[in-house]
């Protein structure tokens, strides 16, 4: 008999609208002060500059560079130099991702993530070819001078993007899928957020933004749970033809990469990227 009673108690208060003041939001200072920061226009600038000189002293180079003398350590050198942009390039994206993530809705934080996005994606043009011409030694090569120091430290890795290998196109196309990506998956991606964060569910008196109907859906009373769902359905409903827009698209563009990669299942690259198994 005690049962009841205290779930329909918990019930009443969980289903009332408590007022949780000011929220936590993430502390992004770690990375950079503010989009408009020194810090970040500098790191913007090297980024740019450091990508535009790695190309400028190893594209189209590897090759002579694996079959010539002291190839180990000029390719450590090489790797080095490109680690330390690759990360350089995470630290700005993840920046900006996080900073469009904390609030979808924001103008200005919504243009600061696109044009980092479009910023980054030119960078990392110029070192796309560095994996390309990696995987495209002959047969042994990168085994052979891999095997001691000081490239042995990278030999995980270039065991790990060889698995690639049979899947990656010429120079230009990858360059083209690169450069598109920006406005093709991407743009979509970035339109189903837009969408998504601009919406509002009615559930009963009050307009909810998605998140919070979702958590109703976890409420102990039915009857929450219910018109949560219904409001989860009725707005969706009203937005249809966008959302199948958004998902026939990205359908199509996925399947489009696939067949110029030589994928044969639709979860082939997903199984690659992730470095698993099918099976598994």
């Amino acid at each position: 008999m005690i049962r009841p009673a205290l779930a329909s108690a918990a019930t009443v208060k969980s289903s009332k609208s408590v007022d949780l003041g000011i929220l936590p939001v993430w502390n992004l200072e770690h990375l950079y002060p503010a989009m408009d920061s020194q810090a970040y226009a500098d790191d913007l600038a090297k980024a740019s500059g450091g990508c535009k000189g790695f190309a400028a002293d190893f594209r189209g180079k590897i090759a002579d560079i694996a079959t010539g003398a002291h190839a180990a350590t000029i390719l450590y050198q090489a790797i080095q130099r490109y680690e330390a942009l690759d990360d350089l390039l995470g630290r700005i994206m993840s920046y900006a991702g996080l900073m469009y993530s904390g609030d979808t809705t924001h103008p200005a934080r919504a243009k600061f993530y696109g044009d980092a996005q479009e910023k980054i994606t030119a960078a990392s043009a110029d070192l796309l070819f560095f994996q390309l011409e990696l995987n495209r030694l002959g047969d042994g090569v990168l085994e052979k001078i891999s095997a001691a120091a000081p490239l042995v430290h990278y030999r995980p890795w270039l065991d790990d993007i060889a698995k690639e290998k049979p899947f990656q196109l010429d120079d230009r196309l990858e360059q083209l899928f690169l450069e598109k990506s920006v406005t093709a998956r991407a743009a979509w991606n970035r339109l189903f957020d837009d969408t998504i964060a601009a919406l509002r569910f009615k559930v009963k008196a009050r307009e909810l933004t998605l998140e919070p109907v979702l958590n109703l859906m976890q409420d102990p009373s039915e009857s929450v749970r219910k018109d949560a769902s219904q409001a989860i359905a009725k707005t969706l409903q009203a937005n249809l033809r966008t959302f199948a827009l958004i998902t026939n698209t990205l359908a199509k563009d996925k399947d489009i990469g696939d067949s110029w990669r030589g994928f044969k299942d639709v979860a082939e690259s997903r199984h690659l990227s992730n470095r698993v198994e099918p099976e598994v």
